[in-house]
């Protein structure tokens, strides 16, 4: 082999590279880097035995300590759900008067509602509760079926017009302009009344008010006060569901508006249901 070049200032063996009268000093490295690097590749050895590390064509070494993130995981849901099975325990079997009347079984069901609402209800009603178009805001003070505890209850349990479940809240408004009950230009006046109803200047003797009266009274009442009984909201406030300018509502009146919420007894368990009750009526709305 050709000997390399030796550097005449540090007297240190050159690699034989060479750029524009340049050479590239071949200084070994640190012994202590060298000791670290090894030590790395030891341990990155013994980490592959012991652990799950290299990827196989549909799985991967398991490791012989058979360690998993998602089993440990597992391991500490497990030892919450056994520190919560007592008070989950008494809210299945109490009524929700009675876990409201423990200060202790009250937070707890207030907490464990507000984490159940960001996985199930956030997607509708916001994370804060506020609603969108269509959506309820749970925060105000109007209720479609009732803001009492047990009111709530029974919405969440059986949702609206779940078909898939007997007891869901029903209500069903005519489309009266798909189904040909009243023209456009009936529809318009009706639409302007409800509006003046909502502002506190409604007119009794408009031709607004006469279809009202005829088409709408029996479930919105003659005032707009709106009736629990079948879901039919107020319009003689300022909250709107869908929207409270003419044209929305005129779209209303004319399509109907027949928006579905999940029955959750389908899908949570009982305690779940009761400490997501609890947890909607606390946030303001709740009526006693």
């Amino acid at each position: 082999m050709t000997k390399r070049p030796i550097d005449d200032v540090t007297g240190t063996e050159t690699t034989g590279h060479e750029w524009d009268g340049i050479r590239e000093l071949d200084t070994p490295m640190p012994r202590w880097w060298l000791i670290t690097f090894y030590i790395t590749i030891a341990w990155s050895i013994v980490y592959c035995v012991l652990y799950p590390a290299i990827p196989l064509l549909k799985t991967n070494t398991q490791g012989t300590l058979g360690y998993s993130s998602r089993g440990e995981l597992d391991k500490s849901l497990q030892k919450a759900r056994e520190a919560q099975t007592g008070l989950r325990d008494k809210i299945k079997s109490g009524t929700l008067a009675s876990i409201m009347a423990d200060p202790q079984l009250f937070s707890f069901a207030k907490a464990g509602g507000k984490a159940a609402f960001k996985v199930n209800c956030v997607q509708c009603h916001g994370s804060g509760a506020e609603g969108s178009v269509g959506n309820p805001n749970l925060n105000d003070d109007d209720w479609l079926w009732g803001g009492k505890l047990e009111d709530i209850h029974q919405t969440i349990k059986h949702g609206a017009r779940y078909e898939q479940d007997d007891d869901t809240r029903l209500s069903d408004m005519p489309a009266f302009g798909k189904d040909e009950l009243l023209d456009k230009n009936q529809i318009e006046q009706v639409a302007d009344y409800v509006l003046s109803l909502s502002k506190g200047k409604a007119d009794a003797s408009s031709s607004g008010a006469q279809i009202f009266a005829e088409q709408c009274a029996s479930c919105h009442g003659k005032t707009g006060t709106g009736d629990r009984s079948v879901g039919a909201p107020p319009l003689n406030d300022q909250i709107w569901l869908y929207g409270g300018d003419k044209k929305t509502v005129m779209e209303s009146i004319h399509n109907s508006r027949k928006a579905v919420m999940p029955a959750w007894a389908h899908r949570l368990d009982a305690e779940t249901i009761k400490q997501l009750a609890i947890y909607v009526h606390s946030l303001g709305g709740g009526e006693k």
